[in-house]
């Protein structure tokens, strides 16, 4: 069997000089506390404590990262558990589905996942031979039995990984009962969440007209008028900061956003409501409401984040059959000089408001988003989303974004996961490879070392906590 272990030095540059520069970076920041102030764990875990169901459950089944890749080489989603829209039968048994991600653990090589997964193996459930088709057992019992134990309980976890804080991300049609228990609970563990407004704001949902129903219903307001469904928005963005919020995220196909007169927002309303829409018509008003959710964060003082330029779905067949979220979601171009101008004419020179910004189309980094944020002092850059989560994409965007938006106007790093135990190694990912970059500027004489201990503690903790006023 071959042994796994983790490098010490991973991720550190080849050369022995900037090498050290990193791991001297490295050592003051490696333990300081994560603030994870963006994602989709499942506030239920920290509300009721319960034991993880079983490897395949938690490790498997839930993260589109590992089921995509499985599924491109041709693996069955039925075969790996992934549930089905109208509940036809799956595989429940977790450990043949365990047995298959096994027998294909080698797809993984030098990807993202793979750094991700065998950090968990090894300092999460003290593995220290491979994944592979012989120890696909050994893994399994191995991760069972840990499972049983107090120590692996959502709790233990959250503060064995010195965790401070953590945001989740809920629908204003959501009652956050979850987060009323963990505040009721008496436990000390810090879970906020985050007011996601797509379900009713997004024409193209579907369902859109139930949940503008219950939308009023909930918030208490008529919405069948243009100022009913605004006030609706404000109810709810206030019962969200009751329970912790202090940010907003809008997954909007495009940057798009408009700022219209009273009168047409008010028709363009009707004509949305009464299901009458078409494409044109839906993103203009999604580019409404973001300029409506930004006049609002200048209201209650809530963060916007916008996580643009991604085709969902791309798979009609996986859609129908499984639902979105399944691993078939594409990045697209995405621009944002003229799309966000209409937000930034109104509120562009507001110190009161911040917009972070997050792409997939990296081509966009150095052109648009770093002189838009090296200027505007409401913008502020995300970290690398999604698909460029990796490395090599962190590498690319402190490459190109850094020389204009220098590294103040970026927000740290956040995971964006639902991948509850591969969250310290994901934040691992990140702080070693701004130690990388910081180091060979340090190395070429471009920073000095003293402040580069600086940027790294700034990047690693200081920047999120004070971007998302956590």
């Amino acid at each position: 069997m071959a042994k796994l272990a983790l490098h010490p030095d991973r991720l550190f540059p080849a050369d022995e000089r900037t090498r050290s520069i990193a791991r001297a970076l490295y050592a003051p920041i490696k333990g300081l506390p994560i603030v994870s102030p963006h994602g989709h764990t499942d506030p239920a875990w920290f509300a009721y404590d319960q034991p993880f169901a079983n490897p395949a459950e938690l490790l498997i089944v839930p993260d589109h990262y590992v089921f995509r890749m499985l599924y491109s080489q041709g693996v069955r989603l039925e075969d790996l558990g992934v549930p089905t829209v109208d509940g036809s039968p799956t595989e429940q048994d977790p450990r043949k589905i365990w047995t298959i991600f096994a027998d294909h653990y080698h797809l993984f090589r030098g990807t993202p996942s793979r750094a991700w997964l065998d950090w968990v193996f090894v300092e999460v459930f003290g593995l220290d031979v491979r994944l592979e088709p012989a120890t696909a057992t050994l893994y399994y019992e191995t991760i069972e039995a840990a499972l049983k134990t107090p120590a692996f309980r959502p709790r233990a976890l959250f503060e064995r990984f010195n965790i401070e804080v953590i945001a989740t991300t809920e629908s204003p049609l959501d009652g956050l009962e979850h987060h009323k228990a963990i505040r009721e609970s008496g436990w000390k563990g810090r879970v906020v969440t985050a007011y996601r407004p797509d379900p009713v704001i997004d024409p193209e949902t579907i369902g859109f007209a139930d949940n503008l129903a219950r939308f009023g219903e909930i918030a208490g307001e008529e919405v069948s008028t243009w100022d009913g469904y605004l006030r609706a928005h404000e109810n709810r963005r206030a019962f969200f900061r009751a329970a912790g919020a202090t940010s907003t995220d809008h997954g909007h196909p495009t940057a798009f956003t408009a700022d219209l007169p009273r009168a047409e927002c008010e028709a363009l309303y009707a004509k949305v409501r009464a299901g009458n829409a078409n494409f044109a018509d839906a993103e203009l008003f999604r580019g409404q409401m973001l300029t409506e959710m930004a006049r609002m964060s200048i209201d209650d003082g809530m963060v916007m984040q916008l996580h643009p330029g991604a085709f969902r779905s791309h798979n009609p067949g996986v859609l129908a059959r499984f639902g979105r979220d399944k691993g078939a979601d594409v990045p697209m171009p995405t621009e944002y000089v003229r799309n966000l101008k209409p937000l930034l004419d109104r509120f562009g020179n507001d110190p009161r408001l911040t917009l972070i910004l997050f792409t997939l189309d990296e081509d966009v980094y150095s052109r648009e988003l770093a002189p838009l944020a090296g200027h505007y002092p409401v913008l502020r850059l995300g970290p690398p989303w999604w698909f460029h989560d990796s490395p090599e994409g962190m590498r690319r965007f402190r490459e190109r974004a850094t020389e204009t938006a220098g590294f103040y106007n970026t927000v740290g790093f956040n995971d964006d996961t639902r991948a509850f135990l591969s969250i310290p190694a994901r934040h691992d990912v990140a702080r070693r490879m701004d130690c990388a970059f910081l180091a060979r500027l340090v190395a070429e004489h471009r920073l000095e070392e003293d402040e580069a201990h600086e940027a790294a503690r700034a990047l690693t903790y200081d920047l999120v906590k004070a971007a998302y006023q956590l």
